[in-house]
């Protein structure tokens, strides 16, 4: 593979004329090589882990941010928000929402606005059932200031398309201060390509629900496209995006081929006109194919120094093959890939992962789903440090 250097300009992330200078990306028919996995998922790791729970007792919990003080307010697909607090779970939830929760839709993605210390805006994604068929929306909230309780204080975004399966979920404010949304296809593949659709797409709004300035296409809040089923993403850094999807499940016969992806602005990952490592001109493949099933649930990029060997490193949450992944990324080369590992794989479908203030890792299990073996303490919230040996 060889590197070049392309002008800043050419990305609208924030906006005409917020970069200057270059930037460095793979460039090989405009993209790094994909790596393709074949068989299984990675090799298990080495480094030592300290595992604890922090709580039990959750149903489908799906998504998970840290408020300022340490609080931890999660989602639970049947509809109810539940709040942690020094450290254990508060019986009543701070709030319920009337969702639609057959399949994988329900009460899904979860964000604070960039202002929350000020204004303690959440914002919610999740499935209603309106006189005129099934939606996901958007909407958001003030929390209250014991977190205790939430009211509702507008609609962002309402229809984008739902359907049993395929909703997509996930949602992120950027470094832009821009929200990003990731929407499934809705079991309709060919929506993802149509730019007129808002599923299987990653769109970028302002707070409000708008279309910002700088989107590649003016009054479209379309930034990617060409997705089937994304549940994370991330920032490798101001200008440069990591997106899982699921690869197919029977559509057209195949099968696999789930995706880490890199992104930005305009990029077209090709679903359902190409799938795994294949290529097509004008669409980009993937960082990583899993040829098996793997399906990855969230990701972040590790910045913590609580487990240093992981530092710079992206992490994926899986569910049906129920580990969490380590992807090694080439230093100051975010979009080149140097291995991959696996860890946690006595724990059941993992859903959410994010990093503490303090550095360390919160997972959520997702084994209440339907698909998972659900013990007597149902879904949990998992604490992640390193495991140091005691002193002699």
């Amino acid at each position: 593979m060889r590197w070049v250097l392309v002008p800043a300009g050419f990305l609208v992330f924030f906006g005409l004329g917020f970069f200057k200078g270059l930037i460095l990306f793979g460039a090989q028919s405009g993209q790094p090589d994909c790596l393709e996995v074949k068989t299984g998922h990675g090799a298990a790791g080495s480094t030592p882990l300290k595992v604890e729970k922090l709580a039990t007792g959750l149903e489908v919990p799906w998504a998970l941010v840290v408020l300022p003080k340490g609080d931890l307010l999660i989602t639970e697909r049947p509809g109810r928000v539940r709040l942690i607090t020094k450290g254990a779970l508060v019986e009543k939830p701070v709030l319920e929402i009337p969702v639609t929760d057959t399949g994988e839709a329900g009460l899904l993605g979860m964000a604070l606005h960039p202002e929350f210390a000020s204004n303690r805006l959440v914002y919610f994604y999740y499935t209603f059932k309106k006189t005129e068929g099934t939606v996901n929306r958007i909407e958001r909230y003030v929390l209250a200031r014991d977190h205790r309780s939430a009211k509702k204080n507008q609609l962002i975004l309402d229809d984008i398309p739902s359907a049993e399966f395929h909703d997509g979920g996930r949602i992120h404010f950027g470094p832009d201060k821009m929200l990003y949304v990731g929407t499934g296809d809705a079991r309709e593949p060919d929506s993802a390509q149509d730019l007129t659709r808002l599923s299987g797409k990653l769109l970028r709004l302002t707070a409000e629900g708008g279309v910002p300035i700088g989107n590649l296409h003016p009054g479209n809040r379309v930034f990617a496209y060409g997705l089937r089923n994304p549940q994370g993403f991330t920032w490798l850094n101001s200008r440069l995006l990591a997106v899982v999807d699921h690869g197919p499940s029977g559509e057209f016969g195949l099968r696999g081929n789930d995706e880490l992806n890199w992104v930005r602005s305009g990029t077209n990952l090709g679903w359902p006109l190409i799938h795994g490592c294949q290529k097509k001109t004008g669409m980009q493949s993937p960082l990583i194919a899993w040829t098996q099933a793997t399906p990855p649930s969230s990701v972040i990029l590790y910045t913590g120094d609580v487990i240093p060997d992981w530092k710079g490193n992206l992490l994926i949450t899986t569910l049906g093959s129920e580990h969490l992944q380590v992807v090694r990324l080439g230093p100051g080369e975010p979009s080149r890939v140097l291995g991959h590992e696996t860890y946690l794989s006595t724990y059941g479908r993992l859903r959410e992962i994010v990093q503490a203030p303090d550095g360390s890792l919160l997972v959520a299990t997702s084994n209440c789903d339907g698909r998972g073996d659900c013990p007597a303490e149902k879904d949990v919230i998992l604490r992640i440090t390193l495991n140091t040996p005691a002193p002699e």
